[in-house]
């Protein structure tokens, strides 16, 4: 059973949500300021943590820095309607998801799903066989990879987003792919989570040596992940 950590001032709408992933098979618990987030990252207690962006004392924003600095725990974002500014704050700093509030029971459960396939592999059977694409290493089993020997912090949505790259590597791959195969998702109109999570990788893979990205961006089309 996946532990859930629901963090939200709002007492009334996180009893609900919590009543909805409890009947969806979780085990969930629940705080109302961002220590209890922080602290939970800490032990490493929970396989996956909702926040709010808007609480006090310390914003969800402030709290998903600090939680970066102690794990990877899968984190989903709970946002304002309208405010892409926050969004994209979090996305950057590593959230894998953000849905909108007031948001259903039901798309969040949704959500929630979707992160927790991506980020927890079967135990069963052998281990699936490393992918290599020039410097770049991926391992499906344990969901990792390195570039040239280096491990790379990856949240585990960069994990899936890097690994459908890497299985087309030198070939372009459409946004409405990668959003269904390492997302689970068809694409929506305006949704720039792919790109703000390819911007993140960008960074942790560097530049090659004529200064270029190593994800090359088509305009309109998708990405392409160059060999060296």
């Amino acid at each position: 059973m996946n532990t859930i950590l629901l963090v939200d001032d709002d007492v009334e709408l996180t009893t609900l949500l919590q009543e909805y992933l409890v009947e969806e098979g979780y085990d969930v618990a629940t705080g109302t300021d961002g220590g209890t987030a922080i602290a939970a990252a800490a032990r490493n207690s929970v396989d996956l943590i909702v926040l709010d962006i808007m609480m006090p004392r310390i914003n969800g924003i402030e709290v998903l820095q600090r939680i970066r600095k102690l794990s990877q725990v899968p984190v989903l974002m709970l946002t304002a309607r309208g405010d892409d500014i926050d969004r994209i704050s979090g996305l950057n700093l590593g959230a894998d998801d953000y849905v909108t509030k007031p948001c259903s029971p039901g798309e969040l459960a949704a959500r929630v799903r979707a992160i927790l396939r991506r980020a927890h592999h079967s135990g069963t059977g052998a281990a699936p066989e490393a992918l290599r694409a020039g410097r770049l290493v991926i391992h499906p089993g344990n969901r990792t990879a390195e570039w040239d020997g280096q491990p790379l912090e990856l949240t585990g949505t960069e994990f899936s987003l890097l690994e459908v790259l890497a299985r087309n590597a030198g070939h372009l791959v459409s946004k409405e792919d990668i959003s269904k195969r390492a997302f689970g998702k068809p694409l929506t109109p305006f949704d720039r989570r792919i790109d703000v999570h390819i911007s993140s990788v960008r960074q942790k893979l560097g530049l090659r040596e004529e200064g270029q990205s190593r994800i090359k961006s088509v305009r309109g089309q998708g990405y392409q992940l160059l060999l060296d």
